[in-house]
């Protein structure tokens, strides 16, 4: 007899892994919709939750203009990239872990969703304020934010629950880095950088292929608020971020970001020195420099807040023709998991909303019916495709119009963690954020801002696989954390570290 107990599924079946979704053609192949386990925890976790989203409950947005400012028609066809277009915009920031009643100035991950009405559809582009994440396989998506919510019993968020899941996902660790530095807490929405976090694929008029990487930076700059300020502000002004950036643009201070991306050749992902498509890595802006495309503003508030930012339904599956998605394992998983969530929290035809149709396009299609349809075809339009009534039957797909980006994926079916590449680790990129990206005042408020989170932990194991991990990112970090917290310099054995 043993007390351990297994994962399965919700009708009994065990579970081969709770780390790793089935992919095909390998540990870098496409996800596979037949993943049932993957599908049913993701469609579980959309719906815990009525009718808030789940993470990134809290947030504010508004509308403005892109336009591009530079040619990058070498590296794609979409038309939302040409030389001089300009296109609407739509963005929503937002918090990840609080709920909607929480205070703006809470230390977290900044939501940055960018939505661009295109003539060939809504292009989404929905990422943070940072370039990585906590995880690379959506398999643990449901159960990182799990340990960002609260306790069954009290209700109460626990930082013990918090540090356990991250000492326990080692790649967490350059995400974690970024959250504990100065970018955990900005200044205000209007004073971060966004970033798409994901490989995404670009595809040109040739039809040949890039991978790309998208980057916002604020023409406002980067500007932290530190800790002191932002727990007076959490008690003063629970809205602060949404209030400030609505006043600045009822003013007439339109903030701007700047649009670029960062460029590989198709050919060069295979070997480059990090896996290109692992979200907790950044490529090097040595290795490829950031290329400008052009700049948006935000010029226009909504005139509804729920109708326009609250039912607001991005989704990084909304791609447009030059464009699309990669073999990142957590893209593949939003793809399917965002809008899984929209059709439960908003309902089946969350599309047909003025907010979320295009505004540049036309939609024709052969869905039709479901809860709340109030956009329809006429009589003459048939339901199903394909038909003997030609033009006036409805419309028919072309292969030339939808140029869809691919890759190329060949072997077994396997539940694996991605393909290690030759400076592939989880701690190595966070020792250089800390090293060779903060200054001097930046890394002394990390080290402050960590003792801080070591004194809200109260379960020994945990708090020595605390020093464990920020000492496989830098030991001298780790020193000077257990000095400050007045404990004795020692180097902590791993507890328990999973995959």
């Amino acid at each position: 007899m043993t007390d351990k107990t297994f994962t399965t599924t919700q009708t009994g079946t065990p579970v081969a892994s709770d780390a790793h979704s089935l992919t095909a053609g390998g540990p870098d192949g496409t996800t596979a919709l037949h993943d049932r386990y993957l599908v049913e925890k993701l469609a579980s976790f959309n719906r815990e939750r009525v009718p808030e989203r789940n993470p990134h409950a809290k947030g504010g947005g508004a509308f403005g203009e892109f336009v591009v400012t530079e040619d990058v028609s070498q590296y794609t066809r979409a038309a939302v990239f040409q030389p001089g277009a300009t296109s609407e915009t739509l963005i929503r920031f937002s918090s990840v872990a609080g709920e909607q009643g929480s205070p703006d100035t809470w230390r977290d991950v900044r939501g940055f969703s960018l939505r661009f009405y295109t003539t060939e559809g809504n292009l989404d582009i929905v990422g943070n304020n940072t370039p990585t994440f906590f995880l690379r396989d959506g398999m643990k998506f449901p159960d990182f934010i799990h340990s960002q919510k609260r306790l069954l019993g009290s209700g109460l968020r626990d930082a013990d629950m918090q540090w356990d899941f991250w000492t326990l996902s080692p790649e967490s660790a350059h995400q974690v880095t970024y959250l504990m530095g100065d970018r955990g807490i900005s200044r205000s929405w209007r004073h971060v950088n966004g970033y798409g976090s994901h490989t995404y694929q670009w595809v040109n008029a040739a039809g040949e292929r890039f991978w790309v990487k998208y980057h916002f930076l604020s023409q406002q700059g980067v500007v932290p608020m530190f800790a002191d300020e932002a727990e007076r502000i959490a008690g003063q002004d629970a809205d602060y971020y949404r209030r400030d950036l609505y006043e600045a643009i009822e003013r007439g201070e339109f903030p701007s970001w700047d649009v670029y991306v960062q460029v590989m050749p198709y050919e060069e992902a295979k070997t480059y020195r990090f896996n290109p498509f692992d979200l907790t890595k950044t490529w090097s802006k040595k290795d490829y420099p950031r290329i400008k495309v052009g700049t948006f503003t935000l010029n226009r508030n909504p005139q509804n807040f729920f109708a326009e930012i609250e039912q607001a339904a991005f989704s990084p599956g909304n791609q447009v023709p030059g464009t699309g998605i990669s073999p990142d394992k957590m893209l593949m998983a939003r793809v399917f998991s965002y809008p899984d969530a929209q059709r439960y929290r908003i309902g089946t035809n969350y599309n047909q909303l003025p907010v979320n149709q295009p505004h540049a396009a036309t939609v024709s299609n052969y869905m039709h019916e479901g809860n709340m349809q109030y956009h329809f075809n006429t009589a003459e339009h048939r339901v199903y495709t394909p038909n003997s009534y030609g033009a006036a039957g409805g419309p028919e797909a072309d292969p030339a119009r939808g140029v869809e980006a691919s890759w190329e994926s060949d072997g077994a079916l396997i539940r694996s963690a991605a393909t290690l590449h030759s400076e592939d680790d989880d701690f190595g990129q966070a020792r250089t954020l800390i090293n060779e990206v903060f200054s001097a005042e930046e890394r002394q408020r990390f080290i402050e801002t960590l003792v801080g989170q070591y004194n809200g932990l109260t379960v020994p194991a945990i708090q020595e696989r605390f020093f464990w991990y920020w000492g496989q990112v830098d030991q001298q970090v780790a020193d000077e954390v257990r000095a400050l917290a007045g404990l004795p310099i020692a180097q902590a054995e791993p507890v328990g570290i999973g995959e």
